[in-house]
């Protein structure tokens, strides 16, 4: 069917024809030759076998086959010319997104209270967040950067460093206020968080690695640490705090460090970017969430 269609130009020259009704308008009107005209619209005849211009009045009028094509033809194009439209608009509010993938804990207590300072600073962009259970969620269809926390050796993208973590028990003030020093790890129950990712810090691997005797069972289990930090919050237990996440609380006195050794991963926090189609949006949010965290995660 689409050997039977005539070619775009010849449409063109003979809509511009009838809408302006003279071949010497229609001329002046796409800057070509009255010749030119003449010849596409006798061509356009030939190709559908019909006479389009009634070529004994003067000037020539279009036929009702021609006023029917033409009809047809300018509301098709004016159909395509919107669409083009819709279609730039659409690309123009993309270049104006980014979509960052992050675990839920570090959407909530990290991403989310930082984003009002990068609108203030790019107020015509606009972050997408798509959360994860994992803390290094992958660059997944839709996502144009990922927030990862791990060892940084990805393949999957180009990887920049944000941030060092640092990791130590925190509680209520409620709780720790029943102890004259340290919260004992014995008299407090444990909150842990449920997750098969490999890079999340345990309980038994934080008592391991700072030198402390290890604990069998008690305490509570949560499948994400927002609600583990919820729990903490309302003094059922004692929580591994991660500076990123629960490092304003702390600051803030919702919780307290419950006294106890610090402990710093060896693995950080890092940026993920796709290693192509990355655009400008993308460009100025990972440039400034670098920034931002050097600046704020300046080395001890």
């Amino acid at each position: 069917m689409d050997h039977d269609l005539p070619p775009l130009r010849l449409l063109t020259a003979f809509a511009a024809v009838v809408r302006t009704g003279s071949v010497q308008a229609a001329a002046a009107e796409l800057n070509v030759t009255q010749p030119a005209i003449s010849q596409a619209v006798r061509k356009l005849e030939d190709h559908i076998g019909l006479a389009l211009l009634d070529r004994g009045s003067r000037p020539a009028r279009p036929t009702e086959a021609g006023i029917a094509l033409a009809a047809t033809t300018t509301e098709s194009l004016s159909k395509i010319a919107d669409l083009l439209d819709r279609m730039r608009q659409a690309e123009g509010a993309r270049a104006q997104t980014v979509t960052v993938a992050c675990s839920v804990g570090v959407a909530t207590y990290w991403l989310m209270p930082r984003l009002s300072l990068f609108y203030r600073a790019h107020p015509d962009l606009l972050v997408n967040v798509v959360t994860t259970q994992s803390g290094a969620p992958a660059l997944a269809d839709g996502a144009d950067v990922a927030i990862r926390y791990g060892h940084g050796r990805w393949s999957d993208g180009d990887v920049h460093h944000l941030f060092d973590e640092a990791v130590e028990p925190v509680c209520a003030p409620s709780l720790r206020a029943r102890f004259e020093g340290p919260v004992p790890r014995e008299a407090a129950p444990l909150l842990h968080v449920r997750t098969s990712d490999a890079s999340w810090l345990s309980w038994a691997e934080y008592l391991a690695r700072t030198g402390q005797p290890r604990m069998h069972g008690g305490g509570q289990s949560f499948t994400n640490y927002v609600q583990t930090t919820q729990a903490a919050l309302e003094g059922h237990g004692m929580m591994l705090g991660w500076r990123s996440i629960t490092g304003a609380l702390v600051a803030s006195g919702a919780l307290v460090s419950a006294g106890l050794a610090v402990l710093r991963p060896k693995d950080a926090f890092y940026l993920a970017l796709r290693a192509k189609r990355t655009g400008e949006a993308t460009e100025r949010f990972a440039h400034w969430l670098r920034s931002h965290a050097r600046a704020e995660y300046k080395p001890d």
